[in-house]
């Protein structure tokens, strides 16, 4: 009971700052504490976005990087946000690929991902449709990224997570994993920062194999 008191109490604390701050996600603050920790955005930067409904981290995104590009891309509509760009579609698909990299008009300083499947409650399946959303938006960064970015992506842990980190890896110089204090305790989703992006794009993506061993993985900290 006292367990789950504490995590009730967070979550209302971040819906509150939400709120208060008018941001359109208590998930705002993940990103806050990310950048606030990593140094993830600097003043100017060309940032994109994927799965990015309802806006919150486009908001806080946007904050940081001032007169910088802002592009949002969601299956779903966004609600404008002054300086940013949104896009309507499926990033699986070539059509909005193409529509991304028109808008952006050259490469990213930073891509975000924080994707996430429709849950339906049986957690492997949950887990390994985390980890095919992964798989995209990592393709993606190989698309659009430029040479040093920045990219920050949403697993959720489980047997396979091992399969991201090792593409994560092989693109670039610095890799961490970190949990923001406003996620909730009992959610299985960490944050995959790669740092230093070597604008190496490997033949193809590791597709995952639901029978790999469970790894445990716990390094944290700083990204510079």
């Amino acid at each position: 009971m006292t367990k789950r008191w504490l995590s009730e109490r967070k979550q209302e604390k971040y819906y509150k700052l939400a709120k208060k701050y008018d941001y359109r996600s208590r998930a705002s603050f993940k990103l806050i504490q990310m950048d606030d920790r990593f140094g993830i955005f600097e003043d100017g930067n060309s940032v994109v976005d994927l799965g990015a409904s309802p806006g919150g981290w486009l908001q806080v995104a946007k904050e940081r990087v001032g007169d910088g590009k802002v592009v949002g891309v969601d299956l779903r509509p966004i609600k404008p946000i002054d300086g940013v760009i949104t896009i309507i579609g499926d990033i699986t698909a070539e059509e909005t690929m193409k529509e991304l990299l028109e808008k952006l008009g050259g490469k990213a300083d930073v891509v975000l991902s924080d994707m996430a499947p429709n849950i339906g409650g049986h957690y492997s399946t949950d887990h390994a449709r985390s980890i095919h959303l992964c798989t995209y938006a990592i393709d993606v960064a190989d698309r659009v990224l430029k040479k040093d970015g920045i990219m920050v992506i949403k697993v959720f842990m489980g047997d396979m997570f091992p399969t991201i980190r090792e593409e994560m890896e092989k693109r670039f110089h610095i890799v961490k994993v970190h949990e923001p204090d406003a996620s909730r305790s009992t959610s299985s989703e960490v944050y995959v920062l790669g740092g230093g992006f070597k604008g190496i794009r490997p033949k193809k993506i590791t597709e995952p194999a639901e029978e790999e061993k469970k790894a445990e993985f716990s390094v944290k900290g700083e990204l510079k």
